[in-house]
């Protein structure tokens, strides 16, 4: 066991209203026998910034399924309604759209909060559906909720946007801010993962190879129609004529319906320096995580919390239905997700008819401001059939 302890550190809380607190953190084991901060709101102090990330198909389909249950995902939790006596719907790319997702179950032992887990619609339609849903979870061993987003891929486009600072080079076609032409169609945006030199993989984008693709890093893979997955290079997917973009971000997190090996490993490290960082400066496991993962049906998850571990990210993937999933960004200044609904069907996507999935530093302006320089992916409604 290892003895408590209180450890007192201040940094700038990544809100909106970027207001500065003081942790006290007391500490316990968890599940893994690692640390825990339990975080006690103490009057606010002069803040350090936050900080930035540190210092690794068989042809898929476009959808592609795993050996994990379809309808169900580890721990028990469905992650997909069934389609008893309803017919099956069709996507506007005219594959089946997917199901509503399930309610999720709260972790054994997590705080309880009305309407945990309990999905709400987000964003715009897409042929009179909603595309996105959202809810929130208290992750295992944790007390504070974390956002989850599911997508549904039948009715949306995948495309990945470039950036100076990463994966850097350009000029790229796509890059901030989004156009008005993408803007009339965007449902949804979310943030990529670290800068090159952290990421321990490769990237690929407009028919270049930025950074050379690194056989069995997670991959973030978008093809040619707008269908996008996650998986292995090498293993779950490889380059095609159909691919488009592949952005790698370290390891797999998620393995077929569950946490990878490398995702409790008490080397925590590996997964990313957290804040506060610099010289001779170490941050905590517990930090602003982000993921992604895919549903054995296609549907698209992502998550986003503040105190998360690696562990805690793959936990609540796998709760919502992931087969395979990935970390992208951490620390407070880079995750973010946001949906847009603007007030006509065919409205322009904006900062102001945007809405964040929880209350992260930075909000829908990321995805509109010509000088950020960072990755970024957009989820946009596919053309319905008939239309030009």
């Amino acid at each position: 066991m290892v003895p408590a302890q209180s450890i007192f550190r201040c940094f700038e809380y990544p809100s909106q209203r970027l207001a500065s607190y003081c942790e006290a953190v007391a500490w316990r084991n968890n599940r893994n026998g690692r640390s825990l901060p339990l975080i006690v709101l103490l009057s606010g102090v002069t803040a350090l910034a936050a900080c930035s990330t540190f210092t690794t198909p068989k042809q898929p389909q476009a959808h592609p399924a795993s050996a994990a249950p379809s309808g169900t995902a580890a721990g028990g939790v469905a992650s997909r309604t069934g389609s008893s006596g309803t017919g099956t719907a069709t996507g506007s790319d005219g594959k089946p759209s997917h199901p509503r997702p399930v309610t999720l179950q709260p972790f054994p032992g997590a705080p309880a909060y009305a309407g945990e887990g309990v999905w709400q619609s987000a964003g715009r339609l897409v042929g009179g559906k909603p595309a996105v849903y959202e809810t929130l979870l208290v992750p295992p061993g944790g007390t504070g909720r974390a956002g989850v987003a599911w997508m549904d891929t039948s009715l949306l486009s995948a495309r990945l946007y470039s950036g100076s600072v990463s994966p850097g080079g350009g000029p790229y076609k796509y890059t901030a801010p989004v156009a008005r032409t993408a803007a009339s169609s965007l449902v949804a945006a979310f943030n990529g993962g670290f800068k090159m030199k952290d990421a321990h993989g490769g990237y690929y984008t407009e028919g270049r190879m930025i950074d050379p693709l690194v056989r069995g890093a997670a991959s973030l893979v978008i093809y040619a129609n707008g269908s996008i997955t996650v998986g292995a290079w090498g293993s779950d997917v490889t380059m095609t004529p159909s691919v488009v973009a592949v952005r790698q971000n370290l390891f797999p997190l998620v393995v077929n319906g569950r946490p990878s090996a490398r995702a409790s490993t008490r080397t925590w490290r590996v997964w990313g320096g957290t804040c506060p960082c610099g010289a001779r400066q170490h941050g905590l496991d517990y930090q602003w995580r982000s993921g992604l993962g895919v549903t054995a049906d296609g549907a698209l998850v992502y998550v986003v919390g503040p105190l998360l571990d690696p562990l805690q990210v793959a936990d609540l993937l796998v709760r919502a239905g992931a087969v395979r999933g990935m970390q992208l960004d951490i620390n407070p200044s880079w995750p973010v997700f946001a949906a847009f609904k603007p007030a006509t069907p065919d409205g322009l996507a904006a900062p102001t008819n945007g809405t964040r999935l929880i209350d992260t530093s930075r909000g829908p302006a990321t995805f509109f401001d010509p000088a950020y320089a960072r990755d970024f992916i957009t989820m946009s409604a596919r053309p319905l059939p008939g239309s030009r």
